[in-house]
């Protein structure tokens, strides 16, 4: 699969935020950004599903907004079930994980995570494994949308981690077709992306070793921090703070 001239370079492709359920993702996001998301798709193998929205600028082309949840209706055997080559892949980005899954229920849906774009997932994938960090397998996927076939390559562990508490993103190529090229304009776009972390010095390291060397990299806390701008003004996600 070879990534399209349109995004053939490294590029921040979306923001992932976990709700408990993929309704009270959309009234968060009704209330919170002012918009009702789009329609996404399911994801058999995790057992979840999405719904989604544009939140395309000129720092940040074709990204958008990803509202994820476990899909109580899919047919999938608990994650924790099994072992060897029939046991059952953790679901990505932690959602598997108690204490992120008890943090949503209480205080409702929030940025956790974000999935940047790159022109060759194994390279990228090899070059984190020279720093010794393991971004996980990769995977072929894809799924039928109105508008064509959507292809891609994921890289993800097989614990389902995010690694660095959702600060390193997710890996992706995409093939032919990028999603947000058909996602309709909704008044949101995303104006910046800080990162913080207690080991901010090889969090940026592993940021650059896969073409992310200008997103900004403090020292402190484990949190993202985005800046949007909607149709409700200027709203700041923070994953360790909510929104403000």
């Amino acid at each position: 699969m070879t990534a399209a001239a349109g995004w053939s370079a490294p590029a921040l492709d979306h923001l992932v935020v976990l709700a408990d359920t993929l309704e009270q993702g959309a009234a968060w996001c009704e209330q919170m950004l002012g918009v009702t998301p789009g329609p996404g798709g399911q994801h058999p193998l995790f057992g979840t599903h999405n719904r989604l929205l544009a939140s395309a600028s000129d720092e940040f082309p074709l990204s958008y907004l990803e509202i994820i949840a476990i899909d109580p209706g899919a047919v999938r055997a608990h994650p924790d079930s099994g072992g060897g080559q029939n046991a059952v892949q953790k679901r990505w980005f932690d959602m598997d994980d108690p204490a992120l899954r008890e943090r949503v229920r209480a205080q409702g849906p929030q940025l956790i995570h974000w999935v940047a774009r790159v022109p060759d997932i194994d390279s990228a994938v090899g070059r984190l494994a020279t720093l010794d960090i393991d971004r996980g397998d990769v995977r072929a996927a894809s799924r039928m949308t109105p508008r064509g076939l959507l292809e891609w390559k994921i890289a993800v562990r097989p614990d389902g981690q995010r690694l660095f508490d959702g600060a390193l993103p997710t890996l992706i190529e995409w093939g032919a077709v990028h999603p947000a090229a058909s996602m309709p304009q909704v008044g949101v776009s995303l104006q910046g992306l800080r990162l913080s972390h207690p080991r901010a010095a090889t969090l940026r390291q592993a940021c650059a070793a896969v073409g992310f060397g200008a997103v900004p990299v403090d020292e402190g806390p484990a949190a993202l921090h985005a800046t949007l701008r909607t149709p409700r003004g200027v709203v700041s996600l923070s994953s360790d703070e909510g929104v403000r």
